[in-house]
């Protein structure tokens, strides 16, 4: 009997021990799922504040380039910039991103065979480290694009789909259970859920609110395979206090921004019911998914990306004042494609121009509208309204005909305040021309500034930045200051200091409100008149050019004065001021002499006229000298918002090295070009060149060809500028 019961006991110890060691092993933690990119993804496509993904072999490459040391501009190929740092090495493996807030300047250099570039600004950052998880925080298994709706990311081999995290099948009321609160919820969520694809329907189903206290039902999001546009149908919501609410939020097909946002709402809300909350009408508002807890300084990065002061609460730029659920466009037209331009009209909503004036301003900009032909091929237009703040009332992508602009335009509200001109330019500079906002990135950046007698703040150098960014700036005022208002004009000439160009091409005066209508055809024919934007063309009013000219003797006096024709005829193309493209010269033999530097001449007659003025020196060639030199006595003195080109002109072999002085230039942002003549070592001329030594570096067997050159440098110039993010 003991020996029995003994027995008994035994068996069922054993069976116990079993079933917890099966328990155990279903409650361990699925292994972590690292989604694989391509060497060309760059940190700022990617949504997810902080990610581990896995680069492929073969990353290192100058196409996909790099911006920055340590700390990286967002623009930057993840892989290589990893590969830079030293994480990883060109075999690929795993890198862990964290976004970080923008820099004023990122610095370039050259480290573990990949070169850098400098970037004088850029609005979000990103780090590297080793691809190891950081404990408690929970990182996506696909990754989350802001070129589309979502993105399927590269499964890595014989991975089986029910290990992944954060799947479609996995619970949205378990990863709920694991928030602290709502806010986390809500973060973790966007984080780990992928978004819906073009391809899946979902339908998500919720009543109508009532006056009873009934709990409403929610149909929790089923994918489908029916290849459909996504479409939600959302209930009315109370608006919470400083939230803006939709005016029409009806059942109506809800534009594809938005099918993510509203799919959220309601998982949130299926994961409360499944935690026994209270889910009243009160608390199924689409907009609470978005309150912002707290939360760690990576995912704050990631909201002052996605999250601008002053913009909706969408990351897809359209304004609070829009609906959540608009309807469809009732037609998309093609526009005037002799008039491709991406346009923002900055509107007066100062209580200084009244309301019957205001009324006029909108009738302006509706007639501009018509005018101008608005149609996905043509112009498209948005519109920003100041007072004391700026906020956007649509953007570019919003509307794409012009009658539904028109209608738009009749409903929007004055704002009152003050006439705060220069923060609303930096705003546009900021938050309006982004891809996410309708930027097509071909058709020309136009701003129209329009104002009531003068501003209340300072424009210039809001103007400016916008302008180094490639925006065009015009002006129309109405009603300038009477001679008796002029001593309250904070800043006296401001059309001028705003306009890249005082000839009268960028700004219109207009004597009166009732005389607007006189200028729609006058205005339209310069917005759309892309050869004379040259505003857009950055490259030619951005930028710190050094020339480095050979005097050695055996150039000799003619050929020397047909170089400096060669600097005259490129200086002459450019927009010569102190806050536009500033040039400077350096000539050289053994010895160095800086003949002007970058704030000398603030003229283009001047430049000219001092080119003209460098006499014949006459020696030997120590190029690596001469580089060295004009580093420290130009270019270290250059603006951190300009880029810093150096242009070398030489006729022979240098005497001493030009690889190592080239470099350390190149490590320091400067970009080289380098022309050789007759005798110039072509070798010397690569090393001398930054990457890709072909685009930056010329030949001409006699000085009497350099003037062919001309065009292609400036070329040059322009195709690799404009290849550098817009900020």
């Amino acid at each position: 009997m003991k020996a029995t019961v003994i027995a008994t006991f035994f068996g069922v110890f054993l069976t116990c021990t079993y079933t917890a060691k099966e328990a155990t092993k279903k409650t361990k933690k699925a292994k972590l799922y690292v989604p694989q990119i391509d060497c060309d993804v760059k940190a700022g496509k990617i949504i997810n504040p902080e990610f581990i993904a896995k680069c492929p072999p073969g990353c290192q490459d100058v196409k996909h380039r790099v911006y920055g040391t340590d700390i990286y501009a967002s623009f930057s190929s993840v892989c290589n910039a990893a590969i830079h740092s030293g994480i990883i090495d060109n075999t690929g493996g795993k890198v862990l991103v964290q976004k970080v807030a923008g820099h004023s300047g990122y610095r370039g250099s050259f480290s573990n065979g990949v070169r850098s570039l400098s970037l004088p600004r850029w609005r979000e950052s990103f780090l590297v480290s080793e691809g190891k998880p950081r404990k408690g925080v929970t990182y996506p298994s696909t990754l989350e694009y802001s070129s589309s709706k979502s993105t399927a990311v590269k499964s890595e081999p014989n991975k089986p789909e029910q290990d992944l995290k954060g799947t479609k099948s996995a619970d949205p009321a378990n990863t709920s259970e694991k928030a602290s609160d709502q806010g986390d919820t809500a973060r973790k969520e966007h984080q780990t859920t992928p978004v819906l694809t073009p391809a899946t329907e979902m339908a998500t189903t919720t009543p109508t609110p009532t006056t009873t206290t009934t709990e409403p039902s929610t149909t929790v999001p089923q994918p489908t395979t029916t290849p459909a546009a996504p479409r939600t149908t959302a209930a009315p919501a109370k608006a919470r206090p400083g939230l803006h609410r939709g005016r029409d939020m009806g059942s109506s097909s809800v534009h594809p921004a938005y099918a993510s946002v509203v799919a959220a709402a309601a998982r949130q809300v299926q994961a409360a019911q499944g935690r026994g909350q209270n889910t009243g009408t009160q608390h199924q508002e689409p907009v609470a998914t978005f309150q912002r807890a707290a939360s760690s300084p990576v995912h704050l990065a990631m909201e002052i990306d996605s999250w601008k002061p002053g913009l909706s609460l969408f990351d897809t730029g359209f304004s609070s004042k829009e609906e959540l659920n608009p309807k469809p466009l009732e037609s998309i037209s093609q526009g005037n494609q002799n008039c491709k331009v991406d346009l923002s009209f900055l509107m007066d909503g100062s209580w200084s121009i009244g309301k019957r004036r205001f009324q006029l301003q909108k009738r302006f900009l509706g007639n501009m509208a018509q005018a101008l032909g608005i149609g996905s091929a043509g112009p498209l237009m948005g519109i920003v309204q100041y007072g004391d703040d700026p906020s956007t009332e649509f953007n570019l992508k919003t509307y794409a005909n012009s009658k539904d602009l028109r209608n738009a335009i009749e409903k929007i509200q004055q704002k009152g305040g003050l006439s705060n001109v220069g923060k609303a330019l930096s705003f546009v500079n900021k938050n309006f021309f982004l891809d996410a906002n309708g930027n097509r990135g071909g058709a020309p950046n136009v701003v129209v500034v329009m104002v009531d007698g003068w501003p209340t703040d300072r424009v210039e150098e809001a103007s400016r930045l916008a302008r180094e960014s490639g925006i065009n700036i015009f002006f129309v005022t109405v009603e300038a200051a009477a001679q008796s208002e002029k001593q309250n004009v904070i800043e006296p000439n401001f059309v001028d200091k705003a306009v890249c160009r005082t000839s009268g091409f960028y700004s219109i005066n207009v004597p009166s409100w009732f005389s607007l209508h006189k200028v729609v055809q006058p205005l339209v024919k310069r917005v759309c008149d892309t050869e004379r934007l040259a505003c857009s063309k950055t490259c030619l009013n951005a930028a710190d050019i050094g020339f480095v000219i050979d005097g050695s003797s055996s150039v000799g006096t003619g050929n020397f004065r047909t170089v400096l024709q060669f600097v005259a005829n490129i200086s002459k193309e450019f927009e010569i001021s102190d806050t536009d493209t500033r040039i400077g010269a350096v000539q050289y033999t053994y010895e160095q002499r800086l003949e002007f530097s970058f704030d000398k001449y603030s003229t283009k007659q001047d430049v000219l006229n001092a080119i003209k003025r460098i006499s014949y020196w006459s020696g030997g060639t120590s190029t690596g000298a001469a580089i060295s030199y004009a580093s420290e006595q130009l270019f270290s003195k250059s603006k951190p918002n300009k880029r810093k080109i150096m242009i070398l002109i030489t006729d022979g072999r240098s005497y001493d090295d030009v690889s190592v002085p080239a470099m350390a230039a190149h490590q320091n942002g400067v970009i080289a070009y380098s022309i050789g003549v007759a005798w110039a070592a072509p070798d010397e001329l690569e090393a001398i060149a930054s990457d890709p030594a072909k685009e930056h570096s010329f030949f001409v067997d006699d000085f009497d060809n350099l003037y062919r050159y001309v065009n292609q440098l400036i070329q040059n110039i322009c195709t690799e500028f404009n290849s550098q993010p817009r900020n």
